[in-house]
């Protein structure tokens, strides 16, 4: 009696009282595992949301330091890199002076021990086309000759950073002060310079068996020099002038 009353209910649409009860289990289970799904979709969110504000951060930071160093190396003058490359070859340089000298060696051949004799030759072409000594041609080039070997014995003190890289807040107008071994290297340089004018400045031998073509001394230096730069040109129209055959 119970079997089809049951079955009659059934066909009556009337839900089963077991059934019911495991389609009321599912339904409270799914809105828990979408609501877990959802705050593991916004717990991953959140965590790309922070990798990309770091990220954010750091490129800020790098681009704020490539922003500091260009604006140093554009106040730099436009030669500077490779000035800073010579100067710490120079620094080398001096390194390897000092070392020699503590072993007792002198640097010059050590260093010629480390040359080949292709790059000698070499460097000495080099040497002669970059700084010919061509004489006295004028004041002009004599002072600017004198200029860049002046120059070139400039050793820099490297330890002092702000003399040697400045920066826009840099004040060293009136601040320096010379040491000891640069006022003495000064004054030899000075006694060195007084000594080579003196041996410039003394009179030359006069030579009885030299043609006489000058009416006196200040021609006679300007025939000179007139020779010196240009006699190589001239030399056969001399030479036609003195045997009457010039056209």
């Amino acid at each position: 009696m119970a079997a089809a009353e049951v079955s009659a209910l059934g066909g009556l649409g009337v839900p089963d009282p077991d059934v019911g009860g495991s389609s009321g289990s599912e339904d409270e289970a799914r809105p828990g595992t979408a609501a877990a799904a959802a705050a593991q979709k916004r717990e991953e969110r959140l965590r790309k949301f922070r990798e990309l504000h770091m990220k954010r951060n750091e490129a800020r930071k790098l681009n704020h330091q490539e922003v500091v160093e260009e604006d140093k190396r554009l106040k730099l003058p436009a030669n500077w890199e490779a000035k800073k490359a010579r100067l710490e070859w120079e620094l080398k340089v001096e390194e390897k002076k000092k070392e020699c000298a503590a072993r007792g060696e002198d640097y010059e051949r050590v260093k010629l021990l480390e040359i080949s004799a292709e790059d000698a030759e070499r460097w000495e072409r080099k040497k002669k086309r970059k700084n010919p000594d061509l004489g006295f041609s004028d004041y002009a080039a004599a002072q600017l000759r004198q200029y860049q070997r002046l120059t070139r014995q400039i050793k820099p003190d490297l330890e002092h950073g702000e003399a040697l890289y400045p920066t826009s807040d840099s004040l060293l107008h009136g601040t320096h002060v010379p040491s000891k071994e640069g006022v003495d290297r000064m004054v030899a340089d000075l006694e060195k310079q007084i000594e080579k004018r003196e041996k410039y400045s003394r009179r030359r031998p006069y030579n009885d068996d030299a043609d006489i073509d000058y009416i006196n001394e200040r021609n006679a230096k300007f025939n000179k020099k007139a020779e010196r730069f240009y006699g190589k040109y001239t030399a056969e129209i001399k030479q036609n002038l003195e045997r009457g055959t010039a056209v």
